[in-house]
């Protein structure tokens, strides 16, 4: 039996995971549950898989549920960094499923790879801050990666069995958003609500912004080099508007393989449980003769400037890979609150880029001080966007 912590059991890959565990009982301990601010429906999980340990935001939310819970059964009650760093190094674990959104996500995702667990990535951002540090310590740790992500896990199912030296380049696919056939003059009068409505998937809101913006696309493509040691410039995007078909490697002898599969998270995180098993998800395949034509098409960097700018940026090494990160987490909790304008995400984001030219850092302090400096310069940048 494996025993799981999961880092952001309450957002949506938390719950798909759970959804997963619940078919497969006698595969799955469940040994801590966390939260940020979401602590009614981590009451509610605790309460179901009675994990050990259960984590949260901050002191208050953590005597809340501990008033809450205490008569049901006692679990250890954590909180704040220091306790969702915990759950991802304890001893007890074998897995950690890494679903905390953004560069929160980091430090606890590093802790589980020095300790030597099996992660299950969803946090692309820990890659994208840390990748050549992070796949460097899985080899020292003997730490496995398994991507979450449906391309990167489709990438994951394709590979993981081939020679990088027989794959000529990677196909990621991308939805393109809801705004796909807009032109650029009407993304400007684009509202937070509307991008808030992704066609295809159930999404926190930072990354259905993303996925608006194509950022998400971007990001993927430099963890895509990272997690399986490619060049950039052989990884590809596609816009594939139904999201059934979830990446593509094309081999060297001209051979291109795909993984399909319904828009839901729970067959990638399905695969990544059980793997090597496969086990089931609870989802069912595909009626090609019912589903609708697949089209693919050039993505446009006219009206997806972000994608470019996450290739620019990894072309410039890690500590501007970290500035991008920023700079977009910020553009899009500035847009969210409605600061600036969908349009300006962009803008903001390459002002940073431009601002600073840090030397790419040596170790995690680097990496969290590189961080820190850029989030002070968005900040400082977004009156200008």
């Amino acid at each position: 039996m494996r025993s799981l912590s999961i880092l952001g059991s309450t957002g949506s890959i938390g719950c798909s995971t759970l959804d997963v565990v619940r078919l497969h009982p006698e595969r799955f301990n469940i040994f801590a549950l966390s939260s940020y601010t979401n602590t009614d429906l981590l009451l509610v999980q605790a309460i179901e898989f009675r994990p050990s340990v259960i984590v949260t935001k901050d002191e208050i939310s953590a005597n809340k549920i501990h008033e809450l819970i205490k008569d049901v059964y006692k679990p250890e009650i954590l909180y704040g960094i220091s306790g969702y760093r915990s759950i991802a190094s304890a001893e007890e674990v074998s897995d950690v499923v890494a679903a905390i959104s953004g560069s929160a996500g980091l430090l606890p995702t590093m802790d589980a790879v020095i300790n030597g667990k099996t992660i299950l990535l969803a946090n692309k951002e820990s890659m994208v801050m840390a990748g050549s540090l992070m796949m460097d310590l899985c080899l020292k740790f003997n730490a496995k990666l398994i991507p979450v992500d449906s391309e990167h896990n489709a990438i994951f199912q394709i590979t993981h069995n081939n020679y990088n030296n027989a794959i000529n380049k990677i196909i990621l696919t991308a939805s393109g958003g809801p705004f796909r056939n807009l032109t650029c003059e009407q993304l400007c009068d684009v509202t937070v609500e509307s991008a808030l409505k992704h066609p295809n998937w159930v999404m926190g809101k930072k990354i259905t912004i993303d996925s608006a913006t194509m950022m998400n696309k971007g990001l993927e493509v430099i963890e895509a080099a990272y997690l399986f040691d490619m060049p950039v410039d052989k990884i590809e995007v596609l816009i594939h508007p139904q999201s059934i078909i979830h990446s593509f490697v094309e081999f060297i002898d001209g051979s291109l393989i795909s993984q399909l599969g319904f828009p839901d998270m729970k067959i990638p995180i399905s695969y990544a449980l059980g793997f090597p098993d496969r086990i089931t998800s609870g989802v069912e395949g595909i009626k090609l003769e019912e589903s609708d034509d697949l089209t693919f098409e050039s993505p446009d960097n006219n009206l997806f400037p972000c994608l470019d700018l996450a290739y620019q940026a990894f072309s410039k090494g890690m500590a501007t890979t970290i500035i991008l990160n920023a700079a977009n987490e910020i553009a899009v909790e500035a847009f969210l609150n409605k600061i600036i304008p969908f349009t300006k995400i962009p803008i903001l984001i390459n002002l940073a880029l431009e601002s600073w030219s840090p030397k790419n850092p040596d170790n995690i302090e680097d990496i969290l001080a590189i961080d820190s400096e850029a989030r002070i310069k968005a900040h400082s940048l977004l009156s200008k966007a």
